[in-house]
């Protein structure tokens, strides 16, 4: 009888101080949870202590992930972050999901491992053929904001803490009499125009996105220039003075916008301000929402091909990757909660295996691969952006940093285009 390949030693032989005594084998790890004063376990893992055998824990019936107390199951169920909740009225399902074509998109498609190399050369002929006259050199359009100098330039922070830095973005808005509301939807079923601020003020909107994962930039892009500024359109609605921002009295304050009413409001008030989107995972791209679908009609391509140029546009960051991997010799992994997403975003979901489904065909080099997967997000992009100037709006992609900061380094910008409506828009 063959013996059993030994277990994986374990990071740490002790739990932290005040921390669960649970060891995780699935992460190689002891539990990180703050356990109660007297107790080993926290409650997630309380079975496991032998002053808790007596009480038996089971699954959650709305959230399998996580356990409950089988005689506080019908308390837990009222309070649940699981349990289904009243939909707010800006919920409104599939508003910006696009048109469902399910006869475009045959059942079952093959992944690229299993295309013959004849198959694979030809999607790869598409997709060159497609991608004729498109300019694949960015503009950089590096910009750092003042408040980060000091920081970036402190002696004390490492490479890792500087590449942290650069990818922050402030989400603690602190000025004084600002208004903000946070939404916990779907983008999907997002409707903007009613939600209360917006629908009662009138407000324009300006769309900004840190890596929005593939679908979700497109359900993004139709969240904004159709649902919001079409129904905006509809509703003729005219905007408010533009505000003031000094410390004048309500009364001074009133009588300069007054005044200052012609300057402040433009000529061709649009719902949609402008749109700055980080892009990034072109690989989880859908073809049911995605915008650019006449795009790729009028190249001739459709749902088959968009499937399988979604998939190869990983390997613009895979190939990147692996190099980068080889070249440094490394063989540690960042633990901390920040580089695993950030690694998420840098190597298109796809991790570096000898064994990869994904693998590189025979006849490509890993340069080849990487060339082709720019391409495939290239000609996604561009199908964004052929979207956005049919709605009248002016798009341009950029870089926005340094590859060596984030390998999805691209933006989409947009502002509306006051010269040109949505019909006249070429």
């Amino acid at each position: 009888m063959a013996a059993s390949a030994p277990a994986p030693p374990r990071t740490t032989d002790f739990p932290a101080e005040g921390r669960c005594s649970y060891y995780v084998e699935k992460k190689k790890r002891f539990c990180r949870m703050v356990v109660a004063a007297g107790r080993r376990f926290c409650g997630e893992h309380a079975g496991a202590a032998e002053e808790e055998n007596a009480r038996k824990r089971i699954l959650c019936p709305l959230d399998p992930k996580h356990t409950v107390y089988e005689d506080q199951l019908a308390k837990h169920l009222k309070k649940c972050n699981s349990r289904e909740k009243p939909k707010p009225d800006f919920f409104i399902q599939d508003i910006n999901a696009g048109l469902n074509d399910e006869t475009e998109i045959p059942e079952q498609l093959v992944p690229i491992s299993s295309l013959s190399e004849e198959q694979l050369e030809s999607l790869i002929k598409k997709l060159r053929k497609a991608s004729e006259g498109l300019n694949s050199t960015l503009k950089d359009q590096i910009m750092s904001h003042p408040a980060l100098h000091d920081a970036l330039n402190d002696p004390k922070n490492g490479d890792s803490a500087t590449k942290h830095l650069k990818q922050q973005v402030d989400g603690k808005h602190r000025k004084k009499n600002s208004v903000f509301e946070r939404l916990q939807i779907d983008i999907q079923h997002l409707c903007l125009n009613k939600i209360p601020l917006l629908s009662k003020e009138k407000l324009p909107v300006v769309g900004i996105g840190k890596h929005l994962c593939g679908v979700a930039t497109d359900l993004a892009l139709r969240c904004l220039v159709e649902t919001y500024a079409a129904s905006c359109e509809e509703r003729n609605e005219e905007p408010l003075a533009k505000r003031i921002k000094n410390d004048k009295t309500e009364k001074e304050i009133n009588t300069l916008a007054k005044e200052g009413n012609e300057k402040n409001v433009p000529e061709k008030w649009t719902p949609v301000a402008g749109i700055v989107i980080a892009l990034c995972c072109h690989h989880r791209c859908d073809w049911r929402h995605y915008v650019g679908k006449e795009y790729f009609r009028a190249l001739g391509l459709g749902a088959v091909e968009f499937h399988y140029f979604q998939r190869m546009s990983s390997w613009a960051t895979c190939g990147m990757r692996k190099t980068s991997l080889e070249a440094s010799n490394l063989t540690t992994k960042r633990k901390d909660k920040h580089s695993d997403a950030s690694e998420e975003h840098d190597d298109g979901g796809c991790r570096i295996t000898d064994d990869s489904a994904e693998s590189v065909p025979g006849f490509l080099t890993v340069e080849e691969k990487k060339k082709i997967g720019h391409l495939c997000k290239l000609l996604i992009d561009q199908g964004r952006v052929e979207y956005l100037q049919q709605k009248g709006f002016s798009p341009a992609l950029q870089y926005y940093t340094d590859p060596l900061v984030s390998l999805e380094n691209v933006l989409l910008t947009a502002l509306p285009n006051h010269s040109l409506s949505p019909e006249t828009t070429p």
